[in-house]
């Protein structure tokens, strides 16, 4: 079994770079389809289930909750049920073959199963960039408010993982690689990073041997 999990700041393109590597190395590649499982196996609403997993909606819910899966009769409370789904979902994806996951705190829910789990960051320019280069037409924000934006998304992100790890957010200590996508392209680092990834599990597999 082969996971790949991406944590990545908002703008660095760690979306971008996860489906780019999971396409090379022929790896199933979940993202927004993981908000859409939870919300349909727990009868949810899907904006609410991504408020909840990214900005961090946890203050009633018990922080050894985060740490076990629950069984569902002993929830009672709707973010419970979030939280419960999102660690029953992603322990069933790597069943459908090899993955790249990206987000979710797949990288703490998922560490017995020894993923590779990188980190995607970039400097705050580089962010503001590529945001503003995606944005959808009519919805164009000044740079000043993107980078408002940018660090509201990071600050739940690193919030939300703090609840489950007591190892920080974008620590490099919680991570096998750390990739600045700063000052390079997405499309040629993904062909590197499929090889690097390739060597990793090989790598793995040989200790494990």
């Amino acid at each position: 079994m082969k996971i790949i999990t991406i944590s990545r700041e908002f703008g660095s393109g760690g979306r971008e770079l996860g489906k780019r590597l999971a396409e090379h190395l022929g790896f199933n590649y979940f993202d927004r389809e993981i908000i859409n499982a939870i919300a349909e196996k727990g009868n949810l609403d899907a904006q609410y289930v991504e408020d909840v997993l990214d900005k961090g909606l946890y203050r009633d819910i018990p922080i050894t909750f985060a740490h076990s899966i629950h069984t569902v009769p002993m929830i009672t409370h709707t973010p419970h049920n979030v939280i419960y789904y999102q660690q029953k979902i992603l322990r069933e994806l790597p069943e459908k073959g090899d993955c790249v996951i990206v987000g979710r705190n797949a990288d703490v829910i998922l560490h017995d199963l020894d993923p590779l789990k990188m980190f995607v960051y970039a400097d705050m320019d580089a962010k503001v960039l590529r945001c503003q280069h995606r944005a959808p037409e009519g919805e164009r924000l000044t740079d000043k408010q993107m980078k408002k934006q940018i660090k509201r998304i990071d600050r739940a992100r690193h919030r939300t993982h703090s609840y489950m790890s007591d190892i920080p957010w974008g620590d490099k200590r919680g991570y096998d690689l750390c990739v600045n996508t700063t000052n390079i392209s997405i499309k040629e680092v993904s062909e590197l990073l499929a090889d690097y990834s390739t060597h990793w599990f090989e790598h793995r597999e040989t200790k494990r041997g």
